[in-house]
């Protein structure tokens, strides 16, 4: 008995190692594809749900389909409602996994035949590179997932009459709930809920379980899916914590109703059982039913149901880094999103602050506070992106990142410039300096409000070639006055200074329009930016 247990939980440890390198090698292989497929094709809750559904269904992991979603809905590229749709829709792509696995582990019994494929797979894995070394990592995956489901059943078809229906509650209200909870704990123990499917399966083609025992048990491997989210959002993001909640109380929601359906569900498959019909089909079609009617039934509320969680979860911890999830580091893609968005809010912040140090009234300090707080997000946002990893082999992304350092690097130079006072301050003093400095106003104030870096790009880079020219003529103009003593030695320099600051300031609101409309252009495929070198060499008197 001992060592058919063995076999069997050997069995579900080879399923789990398949589908970890089966996901693995289809996420790598869909690469950021799945990213911008999510984005253009989720229009509605109903159309996030359809893409949510297609999309775990290809690469067989919720979790990443998540944490994709959640990425958007960081990056502002999608509304949380909508994402609500896609992480709807994962539930019912899981259930892809059962379906496999009643027909074909059942009915063609390809454990002996896949193991060649294992073979295949890991040569290609060793010996290929690019996506056909990932392609091998998905088709040893696959195979494994079949040598498994043999595994499982030979261990558990030599314990026929040991472990019998008997063995477990009986079909009460009570007995279905604890086998719901034996369903749970499967998934806490497994971490995936299609391994406890399979397990079912394996279990209910065994006769050690009975049709309504394993209905019972599926439903709670639906629910157990939920705690691996508890723990994925605390101490999580905001967009994070309120995915993760949604989804927690969604889960449970359908579990019930599920649980409130299996009665009947079994009364009528009991005709469909007896006339020959499979049991297996009957299970995953169950599984199916269940997260369809689910979604079906909270699709209509999805808005109401969003600002219940936005309510449940409102905004906490500060507002500029508060995207900056660590969990979203295993998609390099979703951590790049949650960084460049960050980055507009400071940049949009500083913006503010400009606007507000060259106000008519007077030239204002920034709150030290505020200031303080800039600068720490800066530095968190810097660290952030150090911890996400791009390639040359993903150009796009990796092009991405490279304007994302570029914005961030002229964003902490401009926060240089916002307490630099006294300079400011000395522009009164020259009435050129001034009349050009309520034109960087109105440009940058127009920036804050509207965030539009591509449509300002070109005006703060014609802005920054006329300071330039106007800072030469002014030097000129300045130290001809100071030698017919017309100003003195320390208001001479501070005046200099000050059409420094001008040309410097508004040359970094230019590379921050400029690298940020390359972060969010989807026209940007990937290729090198011309003006790249000159972020380096116009930066030489930047104090």
């Amino acid at each position: 008995m001992i060592p058919d247990l063995m076999q069997a939980a050997g069995g579900i440890g080879l399923f789990l190692l398949g589908m970890l390198l089966l996901t693995d090698g289809l996420r790598a292989l869909a690469g950021d594809r799945l990213r911008q497929v999510l984005a253009a094709f989720t229009r509605s809750p109903l159309s996030g749900a359809a893409t949510g559904a297609a999309t775990t269904a290809l690469i067989q992991s919720s979790s990443a389909t998540t944490v994709i979603a959640i990425g958007l809905v960081g990056a502002g590229l999608m509304t949380f409602p909508h994402a609500l749709g896609i992480i709807f829709g994962a539930n019912i792509g899981t259930t892809i996994t059962g379906w496999l696995v009643a027909a074909l582990g059942f009915k063609f019994k390809l454990g002996l035949a896949a193991m060649p494929l294992v073979l295949t797979g890991v040569v290609l894995r060793i010996f290929a590179s690019g996506r056909l070394a990932q392609l091998g990592m998905g088709i040893a995956g696959f195979a494994l997932l079949f040598i498994g489901i043999d595994m499982m059943q030979a261990g558990l078809a030599a314990l026929e009459g040991i472990v019998t229906p008997a063995s477990f509650p009986g079909d009460t209200i009570l007995g279905r709930f604890e086998l719901v909870l034996i369903g749970i704990a499967i998934t806490l123990v497994t971490q995936s809920s299609s391994a406890g499917v399979a397990t079912a399966l394996v279990a209910l083609h065994a006769g050690a379980i009975s049709f309504t025992q394993a209905g019972a048990m599926v439903i709670g491997m639906d629910v157990g899916t939920t705690f691996k989210t508890v723990l994925a959002v605390l101490g999580g993001s905001t967009a994070m914590r309120r995915t993760g909640y949604a989804h927690i109380i969604y889960n449970l929601a359908t579990g019930v109703m599920a649980f409130l359906i299996l009665p009947f569900y079994v009364w009528k498959a009991e005709d469909y059982l007896a006339a020959g019909g499979d049991a297996q089909f009957a299970l995953v079609a169950f599984h199916t039913l269940f997260n369809t009617l689910g979604v079906i039934l909270v699709l209509p509320f999805t808005n109401a149901f969003a600002r219940f969680i936005m309510r449940l979860v409102p905004e906490s911890g500060t507002p500029l880094i508060d995207r900056l999830d660590e969990r979203l580091l295993a998609s390099p893609s979703a951590a790049l999103d949650a960084a460049i968005t960050t980055i507009r809010a400071i940049a949009l912040e500083l913006a503010r602050g400009v606007e507000n140090l060259l106000s008519p009234g007077g030239a204002r300090e920034l709150d030290p506070a505020r200031l303080l707080e800039l600068r720490d997000a800066l530095d968190a946002t810097r660290r952030y992106m150090e911890r996400i990893r791009t390639d040359h082999d993903g150009m796009r992304l990796h092009d991405r990142f490279l304007s994302a350092m570029h914005a961030l690097d002229h964003a902490n130079r401009l926060l240089n410039r916002c307490q630099q006072t006294a300079r400011i301050r000395a522009l009164r003093g020259d009435k050129r300096l001034w009349r050009l400095a309520r034109v960087m106003r109105s440009l940058t104030a127009r920036f804050a409000e509207t965030g539009d870096a591509a449509g300002l790009e070109g005006r703060f880079d014609k802005l920054r070639a006329i300071l330039r020219e106007q800072r030469h003529v002014v030097r000129e103009r300045t130290i001809d006055a100071a030698a017919h003593g017309e100003v003195g030695t320390g208001t001479t320099l501070l005046r200099l200074d000050a059409a420094r600051w001008l040309h410097r300031t508004a040359y970094h609101l230019w590379r921050i329009t400029h690298h940020m409309a390359i972060t969010t252009s989807s026209a940007n495929n990937g290729g090198p930016h011309p003006e790249g070198l000159s972020d380096n060499m116009d930066n030489a008197d930047d104090d």
